[in-house]
This record gives structure tokens, C-alpha cells and sequence, in this order.
């Protein structure tokens, strides 16, 4: 069944919310049009927009699964990427070519226009806020810093540095942890179902799937909220406040 974000089930929102959790990646931080700017920067071109994605889905798996470091799974993706086209690349050329794309990956670091608006909402609401993110801790909070969200929350959580990653319930309820606050009366919001809606549910978090493009397809008895769009999370969040 898929769900638009006017239909979701707001009702399933807590009514006592004292903090809400965010991914950052795609959620609060333009992510496609950093890493498409990146594609451009070694190809002139982002036309390879998706098998970038599905090779980053698959080396991603194996950082997160502690099988290979941050630094050197973006150099063999990088490696694998031009292999995949024809170029086997050294691997001077390839630290070359990755610290390329990173670079200009970095300078298209952008958020979204409904980012801060939302976070500044909630804090007016007495809210504490926490970011939840898979990366590396030096990627992640260079990120952060450059894009001036280091004084945005409470508590900044990164799988990098805690060794335990979303969707596992643990870095959800070490959030809850950092926030002083209980699982159930916490929101966490990220583009993400399964490793950002769901894994915050299944913690005993409220989930809330951030579905930019509308056109997700939510599992009936989800147990979950959905919203298109940043701006509407106060409003959920309110509506069934008290």
C-alpha cells in the first residue's frame, strides 16, 4: 500500500514527545546533490548517478559491518567504479581520483531549506534534539561543523564512533541515554524505513520516515508516521501533543 505523506497515521505520534532524533544524511543534508556533484568532478556528467549508488550501498555494508575502514572502502569503491567502465586505475591514481571527487563532494555540502526551520520549531517547543547517523566520526562531524550544526544538538551519535550502527536498537537507546530521556516518549525521523522509521520502532522509539519523493511504499500495521517533508514534523508532533 503506499501511504502519502497528507494520509499518514499522525495518531501513532506519543503524546508526551521530550526529544526528537535525526538521521542526517538525505534527511537533514542534501546528500544526492553533493555526491551527483562528486560523479561530475571525475566524469563531467552524473549519468552514473545510480551505479554509483548501488556500488556505495554494497561497500557501505561492509564499512558498517566493521569489515574495512571509512578510508579505504571510498578508494576501493572509487578503485571498482572506474574497473566497472573499463580503467584499472593504480592505486596512486586511485587515491588521486577519490580525493577528487571528496573535495568536491565537500564544497556541494549543502541542507535542505527545511532543516533548520524544523530544528529551530522544535527547540522552540522545549525539545532536545540528537542526530543519529552512519558514518565515520571525522567525515561526519567535518560535515557538521561546515555546515554550522554543531551547536544544533544535544547529543551527536555516530556509528563510527560507537561501533554499533542503525538499524541495531542500541544506538537508538544510547541516544535516548545521551538525551535523559525514555525511548517511548522519543521521536526519531530519517528518509530511511527500514534502518531509520523501523529500526527507531523496533527500539521502542517512535519512527517517522521522512518520504521526500512521495512515492514510498509503507507495510500495512507499520507502526510508523510518514511526512513528505521536514516542515510537517512540528505539526505531528503538536497535534497530538497533551
Amino acid at each position: 500500500m503506499t501511504l502519502a505523506p497528507e494520509l499518514s497515521s499522525t495518531s501513532l505520534v506519543p503524546r508526551e514527545v521530550a526529544a526528537v532524533c535525526f538521521d542526517v544524511d538525505a534527511t537533514l543534508v542534501d546528500y544526492e546533490g553533493s555526491t551527483r556533484a562528486g560523479l561530475r568532478e571525475l566524469l563531467g556528467t552524473d549519468d552514473a548517478w545510480v551505479e554509483w549508488c548501488e556500488l556505495t550501498d554494497q561497500y557501505y555494508a561492509r564499512y558498517l559491518a566493521g569489515q574495512v575502514d571509512f578510508v579505504t572502502m571510498s578508494r576501493q569503491r572509487t578503485g571498482e567504479f572506474f574497473a566497472r567502465r573499463g580503467e584499472i586505475l593504480g592505486d596512486r591514481e586511485v587515491l588521486r581520483r577519490e580525493e577528487r571527487r571528496a573535495a568536491a563532494v565537500r564544497r556541494a555540502w549543502r541542507l535542505f531549506d527545511d532543516a533548520l526551520p524544523c530544528l529551530r520549531a522544535l527547540r522552540s517547543l522545549g525539545l532536545r534534539l540528537a542526530a543519529i547517523t552512519n558514518a565515520a566520526g571525522s567525515h561526519q562531524r567535518a560535515k557538521l561543523g561546515a555546515l554550522g550544526l554543531e551547536s544544533a544538538f544535544d547529543a551527536v551519535l555516530i556509528s563510527g564512533e560507537l561501533g554499533v550502527a542503525k538499524p541495531h536498537r542500541a544506538i537508538f537507546r544510547r541516544a535516548c541515554r545521551a538525551l535523559g530521556v525514555l525511548p517511548a516518549e522519543t521521536v526519531h525521523v530519517g528518509d530511511r524505513l527500514d534502518v531509520d522509521a523501523e529500526g527507531a520502532r523496533d527500539a521502542g522509539l517512535h519512527g517517522v520516515w521522512l518520504d521526500r519523493s512521495g512515492c514510498g511504499t509503507l507495510p500495512l500495521d507499520a507502526g510508523i508516521s510518514v511526512i513528505g517533508r521536514l516542515a510537517d514534523l512540528p505539526a505531528l508532533i503538536t497535534r497530538h501533543a497533551g
